[in-house]
Order: C-alpha cells, then sequence, then structure tokens
C-alpha cells in the first residue's frame, strides 16, 4: 500500500483517491458540507486554510493544507517509485 502525505504527517492511501480539487467553486462547498453533513469529511489541516479538498472512493472527504498541485505531484512521485519497485 502507497500512502502519500497530505499535510503535517497525515497519510492517505494512493489507491483510495480519486479527485484532488481546489475548495473555491461551489459543487465542491456543497460536496464537502455534504459529506460533513453525513460524517464523512475527515479534516487533515490541522486548524490552517484549507488549499485542496481529496476525494476517496469510500464517499470520504478529505481536508488538505497543501495545494492541489503539491498533492497531486506527491502521488505521483509514489506511483512512479511503485512502477520501478
Amino acid at each position: 500500500m502507497k500512502l502519500v502525505n497530505v499535510g503535517y504527517g497525515n497519510m492517505v492511501s494512493i489507491n483510495r483517491l480519486i479527485a484532488i480539487v481546489f475548495p473555491e467553486a461551489a459543487p465542491i462547498r456543497r460536496l464537502v458540507q455534504d459529506a460533513r453533513d453525513g460524517g464523512r469529511v475527515i479534516d487533515a489541516t490541522c486548524g490552517h486554510k484549507t488549499r485542496a479538498v481529496l476525494v476517496l472512493d469510500s464517499g470520504h472527504v478529505i481536508l488538505s493544507p497543501l495545494l492541489p498541485e503539491t498533492v497531486a505531484a506527491r502521488a505521483e512521485e509514489k506511483r512512479n517509485g511503485e512502477e520501478d519497485s
């Protein structure tokens, strides 16, 4: 299982990750609110501003303090490392 750091030492399995998006769009805000109402939000920001929203295949939503590009680059780095192994 490959894990990617989504900020402050919090890790997420790459295999479960469906999307990494900016939190500012109205549809994403609704997605986060619906997940919050359903108890499916994991806040990994440690009190900082949410800069990326990660959507998992289980329906959970993770709030990250890192930019989407940063999380995507880390995930891609881990994926490429998996192929080389």
